[in-house]
């Protein structure tokens, strides 16, 4: 392992095309760091990761490890692991051999490319399956195989592209705590790829969250969730009712339906009379006395409702209640000031 103090990306930029894929990267990872890389599908997450691990040539920008450029180096000489959204195991090799090939690769002595084997399958949990195919597993047992295989070179950065999009969600919670597990007892420093939300809140020290090749956003879980820095960063992250109004004073909106809404959080610089988006969560909008709504569409979720109502004039709200709702139903419902983000228009 080549130990490092920080990993940094500056100004990293891929195009295809002439067209820019990732646009002027900064980031700086600090060792031990979980990093997660969250978007939707076609924002520039697994670009960078590629760009990290040395599978594309960057447009522009430089890679540094502490004081060594490392985007002129091939991948194999960066010293990373990384695990892929397929597994990418060798089918014709047991989980051993496929676990312990990048140390015969690397020259590593015999004793001790056992003894790192050994250790990688009881870290997996795969002692019983040592001796299998990587067909006789099961999706989240070749997963396993994947992230031991990574591990036991002893990488200065792990690499995860999508691990767990291709599991069952029993095995995707599973896994989501063994990577979490592994990432604590080994001291890794990891680059996670995903989109899906919950699983980067659940799991990294801090997120990049990226909407066509450039950054949006990189925080804490905690203020990214609570505090996005815009109205995409809001859609994304779960605000999923983004409503049109405009700014009365410098705390307050006007939602057509909803009237004034005073201390509402303005997000960004809004002056009085400028057109807003005020955001708010489904579990946010609250059924009480407030504006009357239909119900279009009811979903239950065990011990909620999720809810698409509509307003007389037209729109549409998302909501979710313990309260029983059926198509047709009418409700009235309000917008706590305290839960809206106001963004400007």
């Amino acid at each position: 392992m080549t130990a490092f103090t920080t990993l940094r990306l500056d100004g990293v930029t891929r195009r295809f095309g002439g067209a820019d894929a990732l646009t002027g990267l900064d980031l700086e990872i600090r060792r031990g760091e979980f990093i997660a890389l969250l978007g939707p599908s076609g924002c520039g997450k697994s670009t960078a990761l590629n760009c990290l691990a040395g599978l594309l040539p960057l447009s522009d920008g430089s890679i540094w490890r502490d004081g060594t450029r490392l985007d002129t180096l091939p991948p194999e000489r960066r010293g990373f692991g990384m695990v892929f959204q397929n597994y990418a195991l060798f089918p014709h090799m047991s989980v051993r051999k496929n676990i312990s090939f990048g140390l015969q690769m690397r020259g590593v002595p015999r004793a001790e490319a056992r003894r790192r084997t050994d250790e990688a399958i009881r870290l997996v949990h795969l002692e019983e399956h040592a001796g299998k195919l990587p067909g006789q597993l099961s999706g989240g047992q070749q997963q396993r195989v994947a992230i031991a295989r990574a591990v036991v070179v002893e990488p200065s950065l792990v690499l995860m592209d999508e691990p767990l999009s291709n599991l069952d969600a029993k095995l995707r919670l599973e896994m989501r705590t063994e990577i979490r597990r592994l990432h604590q007892n080994l001291g890794l420093t990891t680059v996670y790829v995903t989109h899906d939300q919950e699983e980067a809140l659940s799991m990294a020290d801090r997120l990049v969250v990226l909407r066509a090749g450039r950054v949006q956003q990189i925080g804490s879980p905690e203020q990214v969730h609570n505090r996005p820095a815009n109205r995409h960063v809001a859609d994304f992250l779960g605000f999923r009712n983004l409503l049109p109004g405009k700014a009365v004073s410098a705390s307050s909106i006007k939602i057509n339906g909803f009237g004034v809404r005073p201390s509402a959080s303005f997000v960004g610089a809004i002056g009085v009379g400028d057109p807003v988006v005020a955001a708010i969560r489904p579990e946010d909008v609250e059924i009480g006395s407030g504006l009357e709504v239909t119900v279009d569409v009811a979903e239950y979720h065990g011990r909620e409702i999720a809810a698409e109502v509509r307003t007389a004039d037209g729109l549409t709200l998302h909501l979710r209640t313990s309260q029983r709702l059926a198509p047709g139903d009418k409700v009235e419902v309000t917008l706590p000031p305290s839960r809206l983000l106001v963004f400007p228009g």
